[in-house]
């Protein structure tokens, strides 16, 4: 395949930055463009000196793209000013977004959550919503990705081959979910300030946030009824890293070993995605800057009831990782291109 040339809208932040730091290893994959209103002019080394010594174009406006050199664009926008810029994108070009923009296949249920009406509804009509491996098909065909949010792709790569497999009820299911301070993104903000959140946890979101019925939408696309899931994030003081208590309960005569030997036979082939031994807990210092998802079950003292466990990357699964394995699908190239990138650890 020929050079597929790629922009990268909202580099400066850290979604943005992820990208380019998978992207500068990908052998199909070259960066054209990134843009970055308020820095353009600037380079990326200069916004993150990590990049100090890579050949990158500089930082630009959007309204500088010339989008007939571009083949590909990741959006790494905040949530809200997406809808008009993909909708303003020549035809020919690939998409995955990563903001929450196009995530809610209901544009009434977009506004409800997200404050304003739907710029783009006829867009999101078309756009595939995609965690990798519980949509492939539909994205390899796609213009246009929706990727998933951070906690509900730690959520529903456990719960959906267990709600498919009939192993779980639909009508119970909790979600203790916590994430480092990354997931906030990049603009300044007193309540992510070192002294805020070091040396404590706090709840937020409370009942309300939004990353609850993007998880609700596609549970109760598998479970065939109405899902309202209790979900509560919290915000923990690490850079990066996310992971998910999650209680259930037992459908029938189904035992914790059975939702675990159900998830081994789903993701036994997978690159990404690995059930642990029974007994063993996953911590989100182990997947720390790779793609990869760990998930654990456990029989819950309380009959009838199971714990699943599952951490990611926030940054990498949870967001430019996960867009990348999409890119790579939507161009017919293998999925882990790029991506076969270890854990970090210590």
């Amino acid at each position: 395949m020929s050079q597929i040339n790629v922009a990268i809208l909202g580099a400066s932040g850290y979604t943005g930055a992820e990208l380019v730091r998978l992207l500068a290893g990908h052998p199909s994959f070259r960066i054209a463009a990134l843009t970055a209103d308020r820095k353009a002019g600037m380079s990326m080394a200069d916004v993150f000196p990590q990049f100090i010594g890579e050949d990158l174009p500089k930082l630009t406006t959007i309204a500088e793209v010339d989008w007939k050199g571009i083949d590909a664009v990741f959006c790494a926008l905040p949530h809200g000013t997406t809808q008009e810029v993909i909708a303003g994108l020549p035809q020919h070009v690939k998409i995955v977004d990563l903001s929450a923009d196009f995530r809610l296949k209901d544009v009434a249920e977009y506004a409800k959550w997200y404050g304003h009406e739907h710029q783009a509804p006829e867009l999101q009509k078309a756009a595939v919503y995609g965690v990798t491996e519980l949509s492939r098909d539909a994205i390899r065909s796609a213009r246009l990705v929706a990727n998933p949010g951070c906690y509900p792709t730690c959520a529903q790569l456990p719960l959906v081959p267990l709600l498919a497999a009939g192993l779980i009820e639909a009508d119970d299911i909790i979600i203790d979910a916590k994430s480092g301070t990354s997931g906030a993104g990049r603009a300044a903000k007193e309540a992510n300030l070192y002294c805020e959140v070091t040396e404590g946890l706090h709840p937020y979101g409370v009942a309300s946030h939004r990353h609850g019925p993007e998880i609700d939408q596609e549970l109760s696309a598998i479970a065939g009824k109405p899902v309202l899931v209790s979900f509560t994030p919290h915000l923990i003081p690490m850079s990066r890293g996310m992971e998910e208590t999650i209680y259930v309960k037992l459908a029938g005569n189904a035992t914790a070993d059975d939702l675990r030997v159900a998830l081994e036979k789903k993701y036994a082939a997978e690159p990404f995605v690995r059930v642990l031994p029974a007994g063993q807990v996953p911590q989100t210092r182990f997947v720390r800057g790779s793609n990869l998802c760990h998930i654990s079950v456990h029989a819950d003292r309380r009959p009838g009831r199971a714990i699943i466990c599952s951490v990611i990357d926030n940054l990498v699964k949870g967001a430019s990782g996960q867009a990348l394995q999409n890119m790579n699908l939507m161009f017919g190239l293998p999925e882990t291109t790029a991506l076969a990138v270890r854990p970090v650890f210590p």
